[in-house]
């Protein structure tokens, strides 16, 4: 069990917020896999209080989306507290503070890992956001800047005396981005100063690496991101090799196409034909990836406009691979 704040989770695994990906229809075949928690793509707080149509459209939710996170992002006191007050008239279970995000746009804004580069800063923003949130307050951050500035027991500690409920921590320095190893030292290092949980993220592909995860790092939990990209039995996988070292058998190709139609559908009722279908191409190419001879029907996906030419493309999927 992870508990979070007032928030009791049977399950120490959670589904990470990621831009253009964490909607709705995401989120809710994830739920059906295994994964307790989920969280709403990150949410600028300038665009929340803008009401801009987009970032009510990526709030949406529903009863059998609980628990349910969300992740603001943002530097500017008068913007964060204006987001939190929106936010009040939301069904949500957590809401976290982002202080990770790499993209130099955002960083440039002093926002997302930027504040990593003045631990006060977020310690200062965070106690505000503790203090008039209704939610248990959580904080993501990285392991540092960049290789010559790793302070990310700094930064912890900073979130832990601001309220912070949990931390949730990127095994990567911001200069890193995505690539690059993991430092599991660092996560480690962390965990051991915290007294509050500690939700370690980096690379968890898949059974193995999420062991490995939590044997070199003790930590309480597991942020799964992009190994739930086409991916949503790996909430499964992980928690049956833990509890007895057995990989569970990889679903057949007609169970993969099953879930690629639903997932399709469901993009189409949550955003209409021609924007779910567009917005479908890439998880095609996510649920596909490493099938064999699939490689002319991925390319042929990124091109159709229509929700025929797509269940055509999937039913041709399923002849290829029986």
């Amino acid at each position: 069990m992870l508990k979070i704040g007032n928030l009791k989770l049977k399950s120490n695994l959670i589904l990470a917020p990621m831009a253009g990906v964490s909607d709705l229809p995401f989120r809710l075949l994830n739920h059906r896999f295994g994964c307790e928690l989920a969280f709403i793509e990150m949410i600028n707080v300038r665009s929340l209080s803008y009401k801009i149509p987009k970032t009510k459209k990526m709030l949406s939710t529903g009863d059998e989306d609980r628990p349910l996170g969300i992740q603001i992002l943002g530097c500017e006191e008068e913007f964060i507290l204006r987001a939190i007050d929106i936010l009040s008239a939301y069904k949500y279970d957590v809401l976290d503070f982002n202080a990770a995000c790499p993209v130099r746009k955002v960083t440039s804004r002093g926002e997302g890992a930027g504040l990593l580069k003045d631990p006060k800063k977020l310690h200062k923003l965070l106690k505000i956001i503790v203090k008039n949130s209704s939610k248990p307050v959580t904080v993501k951050i990285r392991t540092g800047w960049n290789k010559a500035s790793i302070n990310a027991k700094e930064a912890a500690l900073a979130s832990q005396d601001a309220g912070a409920s949990a931390l949730f921590i990127h095994g990567r320095d911001k200069e890193q981005g995505y690539s690059g190893e993991v430092d599991y030292k660092v996560i480690a290092g962390v965990k051991k100063a915290l007294d509050i949980p500690l939700i370690a993220s980096g690379d968890v592909f898949s059974p193995e690496l999420a062991k490995k995860m939590f044997d070199e790092t003790g930590c309480d939990g597991l942020l799964v991101a992009r190994g739930a990209l086409g991916n949503p039995w790996i909430f499964k996988e992980i928690k049956g090799f833990l509890k007895n070292g057995k990989i569970i058998k990889r679903p057949s190709q007609d169970e993969i196409a099953d879930v690629i139609l639903e997932h399709l559908n469901a993009c189409i009722d949550f955003y209409g034909p021609t924007h779910g279908v567009k917005r479908f191409h890439k998880f095609f190419g996510w649920y596909t990836k490493g099938v064999h001879d699939v490689r002319v029907l991925r390319e042929k996906s990124f091109r159709v406009k229509t929700k025929d030419e797509m269940f055509e493309i999937i039913r041709a999927f399923r002849k290829l691979v029986t």
